[in-house]
């Protein structure tokens, strides 16, 4: 499924304490495509997706699937967060079987079936009667992952997913990620504020501007797949990388000249 925002805002608050989270923001993202957005603290990356997820109308402007406009969360997105958001009294297994359910399998053999299927797909089957408790972080947030799969999305939402995680634990977490994407028909909206994590995985690399945010840069990734470790040492990866990296900056630097008090100002911004 392709995902059309056209001269997207969101407004929160009103009156003279109303603050434009987004605007004026478009993009299109094709079938299949895996996109990352990027950009500087509260520029408005995790309310487009929410737009994208259903959880927020926007003030102004449209937000479809497929040419359906978006008017509240579908079974056609799935979306995972930083946080696992699993229930602690539930084994992975059964936080996946109770997601089925509430969609609507209703037959119990069939949730337990794809609860297995997906567990296995992330590298959990010996691992479905264990509590989330009992689990390393990365190996709940498979479990997430698992669960927003498990009743086959064309579009996986995700905001920060790997944020918490330990640098070791984050590589084989993009790993995977990107396996279960070359493996399915997935089209993929991926936040991050790691720009290396966003060259790694992405077809294309979105920068969004300081608030009120819109799309700045539209970023084309031509590396090869499948990608490994190796690719991220090359010339090829470390250039776009710093592409990326300067458009953010130079959002950051108008951030803070807007930001200045003048009176403290050095002479050239005054």
């Amino acid at each position: 499924m392709s995902i059309q925002l056209d001269n997207i805002g969101m407004r929160f608050g009103t009156g003279s304490s109303a603050v434009w989270a987004v605007k004026d923001a478009s993009l299109t993202i094709e079938k299949n495509q895996f996109v990352s957005i990027v950009g500087t603290s509260g520029c408005g990356k995790s309310t487009l997706l929410s737009i994208v997820g259903g959880l927020v109308l926007p003030t102004e402007g449209t937000a479809s699937v497929d040419g359906v406009p978006i008017a509240k969360p579908g079974l056609d997105r799935g979306m995972v967060f930083q946080n696992y958001s699993l229930f602690p009294w539930l084994t992975a297994q059964q936080n996946i079987e109770f997601v089925l359910k509430e969609t609507g399998t209703s037959r119990a053999a069939e949730r337990s079936d794809r609860a297995r299927e997906m567990l296995t797909a992330v590298g959990l089957a010996d691992f479905a009667d264990k509590y989330p408790s009992e689990l390393s972080g990365g190996m709940r947030q498979r479990v997430a992952i698992a669960r927003s799969l498990s009743y086959r999305p064309s579009i996986l939402l995700m905001d920060e997913p790997f944020g918490a995680l330990d640098a070791l634990t984050r590589g084989l977490m993009q790993e995977l990620l990107v396996k279960i994407w070359e493996q399915s028909d997935l089209t993929v909206l991926f936040i991050t504020h790691d720009i290396a994590e966003a060259v790694f995985l992405s077809d294309r690399v979105l920068v969004m501007t300081n608030r009120p945010g819109k799309i700045k840069a539209d970023i084309a990734i031509d590396l090869p797949r499948p990608r490994t470790e190796d690719l991220i040492r090359s010339p090829e990866f470390g250039a776009l990388e710093l592409h990326v990296l300067d458009q953010i900056k130079a959002e950051s630097r108008a951030a803070e000249h807007l930001t200045l008090p003048v009176d403290s100002a050095p002479a050239a911004f005054a």
